[in-house]
């Protein structure tokens, strides 16, 4: 066994495997011996059942071309693995003509195992994506290699969407004038350049706005405005800007989430150019993306409804595909907040503009864009303060308006919080000086409620309203948070140590019986993480909402290691990845509702290994923050 471990700790890339994951793939690998030149795959026809590792021997790979001459051989030895780029990318067939030489044995790994490694470990899988792309820089290899043609096709097909940054687009020349030019020289410079967004710079030359044709349409025309008044009168905001260092997807994210059309591009902080909506997503006709745009342009509240219930599929295929459940949450993310958006402008047509500046927020896992297919409304409402005689009215529309909201949500799919936790609470609808009392309040009496009043309102996110209002209450709750909160800290470290790993004494997985099947609850698993991170987020005072951005934020202060954050982050989302899989299934195939009960049986021996090990890396900071905010080794 000793040897056989040696051997596989030296095959790229089962050498980045922990050697308890590589102990239960020896378990699983088949040793197979081949007799001298037996033909074993032939080029795009054999259907591969898995990846072999050889042993003994070597293979001789290469292409036949059309005349069935041999072209780009190569020789694979002793350590290298066959096969993972032909069931990742190329709908599971060889992709090349491989033939066994004398005295050739090789260990065999089904494909169901080698993909369970592929969704577990980052590294392993990429190991496989990075040699593809290598290979195919060589255009006699590319010639050869016949592409899946369709994304369901291919296992990681979407590696284009979901790997491709935005330097690998050209966007266009930014077009501009200042903000004194009148807004008849505007249309004028709009169509001499055939553009449809135009910039405009201050005195400075900074960018300050931008108007496209329907900000001509509705901001000039349709308000008899004079052409020959300046064009900031009429020009549109907010200025938004990535770098082309994000990946594309993050971008159209960007664009749903700001509602805008229009995104500049930036370079080592020079503005390079402008790209449009229009442009990316014509570039992603089969993505999810185009759904998300679909939900945007939907007329009624049982068409939102019929969108949400479409959700489960498209997370269905994401998964399979190989798309990481980090990415998965933002996509069910994105589309909770475009129908929330759509309920919640529809609720003010209806009722007549707000009496007040407001803020309507969300909270929990949709506050921290972490939203699965089982959730439920969190959500709260903040508005200005106002005087004496108009606080009756103004708390008494927004109550009525919090009640509609949460309706219409609850009759598309998002059901009511059982604790409690929403808009049409009277409890969590109030003025901006009210909040900050209650965040004092909270804060200062450090008992179990308020330190989960604390974590849950610490996770909210801004979704509609006057930004600047959520901004105020985050500048108060920063300076707050700049007192002396040892006491607090204690508090909401204890919070976090409320759920422990299902794992036993002797490393096996706690179960308990519901109905027939022996199961844990992957949601509670999970938690330890969610809550550790958001200690250290208070503690440091980082104000972002997701779990995965908070670890990113305090790696780069220090706090925690490279390896302390890759470990915590391969956990959580792997959890994120089994509980959105398992939910998906029981909407799709089982047509009941989604819960968070998982069975340990239900998946393969690797899969056990590693659950396992996520667990551990659970049980090491449950110590690590017991330490230091507890000073407690033992609870």
């Amino acid at each position: 066994m000793n040897s056989q471990l040696a051997f596989l700790k030296s095959v790229k890339p089962f050498h980045v495997l922990p050697d308890d994951v590589l102990l239960e793939v020896l378990d699983l690998l088949e040793e197979v011996s081949y007799k001298k030149d037996a033909p074993i795959y032939l080029q795009d026809v054999s259907k591969m059942r898995g990846v072999e590792i050889i042993s003994k021997g070597k293979f001789e790979s290469f292409f036949y071309d059309s005349e069935q001459n041999k072209r780009m051989v190569e020789y694979y030895e002793r350590g290298y693995c066959y096969g993972g780029i032909s069931v990742l990318l190329n709908k599971k067939k060889s992709i090349r003509t491989i033939i066994a030489k004398k005295g050739t044995k090789v260990y065999f790994l089904h494909r169901k195992h080698f993909k369970a490694l592929c969704q577990a470990y980052e590294e392993f899988f990429h190991y496989f994506t990075a040699e593809f792309g290598r290979l195919m820089l060589n255009d006699e290899y590319a010639h050869f290699v016949s592409p899946a043609t369709t994304i369901e096709e291919n296992f990681i097909a979407s590696d284009q969407l979901y790997s491709r940054k935005i330097e690998t687009i050209e966007p266009r020349e930014i077009i501009s004038c200042t903000s004194k030019t009148p807004i008849y020289k505007v249309a004028r410079l709009m169509g001499e350049h055939k553009v449809s967004c135009l910039f405009i710079k201050d005195s400075s030359g900074q960018i300050v706005g931008y108007v496209t044709d329907i900000t001509l349409r509705d901001n000039v025309l349709a308000q008899c405005i004079p052409t020959d008044q300046p064009v900031a009168n009429v020009m549109d905001n907010p200025i938004v800007s990535i770098s082309d260092q994000c990946y594309v997807y993050e971008a159209i994210l960007l664009m749903f989430r700001n509602k805008i059309r229009y995104l500049l591009i930036e370079k080592d902080g020079q503005l390079q150019g402008v790209i449009s909506r229009n442009r990316l997503l014509g570039e992603q006709a089969q993505s999810p993306f185009v759904f998300i745009q679909s939900v945007k342009l939907a007329i009624s509240v049982d068409e939102l409804k019929a969108k949400w219930e479409k959700v489960p599929v498209i997370v269905q295929q994401l998964l399979n595909r190989g798309v990481k459940a980090e990415i998965v949450n933002q996509v069910i993310t994105t589309v909770s907040d475009a129908i929330a958006l759509k309920v919640i402008e529809g609720v003010i047509e209806e009722m007549g503009a707000p009496p007040a500046k407001f803020v309507f927020m969300v909270l929990g896992s949709e506050g921290r864009k972490e939203q699965t297919l089982k959730t439920d409304q969190d959500n709260a409402i903040i508005y200005e303060d106002k005087a004496n005689e108009q606080r009756e009215l103004v708390r008494e529309y927004f109550l009525k308006f919090a009640s509609l909201v949460s309706e219409r949500l609850d009759y598309i799919g998002f059901s009511f919080c059982k604790g409690g936790l929403m808009a049409k609470n009277p409890k969590w609808t109030h003025s901006l000086s009210h909040w900050k009392r209650n965040y004092v309040s909270w804060i200062n009496q450090s008992v179990p409620e308020t330190v989960m009043n604390i974590a849950t309102f610490f996770d909210c996110r801004y979704i509609y309203g006057e930004v600047k209002i959520m901004q105020e209450l985050q500048e108060y709750l920063r300076q707050e948070l700049d007192k002396p909160l040892d006491r607090f800290l204690y508090h909401m470290a204890n919070n976090a140590l409320q759920y422990e790993p299902p794992l036993t004494f002797f490393n096996s997985i706690r179960t308990f019986t519901k109905g027939s099947q022996k199961v844990f609850n992957l949601k509670n698993a999970m938690t330890p993480i969610v809550d550790l991170v958001r200690v250290y987020a208070l503690k440091y005072m980082i104000f972002k909402t997701n779990t995965g951005e908070r670890l990113e934020a305090l790696k780069e202060k220090g706090v925690f290691s490279e390896k302390e954050f890759s470990e915590l982050i391969q956990a959580y989302y792997y959890l994120m990845s089994l509980r959105l899989k398992k939910q998906a299934v029981q909407v799709i195939n089982d047509h009941s509702e989604p819960h968070n009960y998982f069975d340990p049986k239900s998946i393969t021996k690797i899969e056990k290994v590693t659950l396992k090990e996520t667990f551990k890396v659970i049980q090491d900071f449950q110590l690590k923050i017991k330490v230091e905010f507890t000073k407690s080794i033992f609870g």
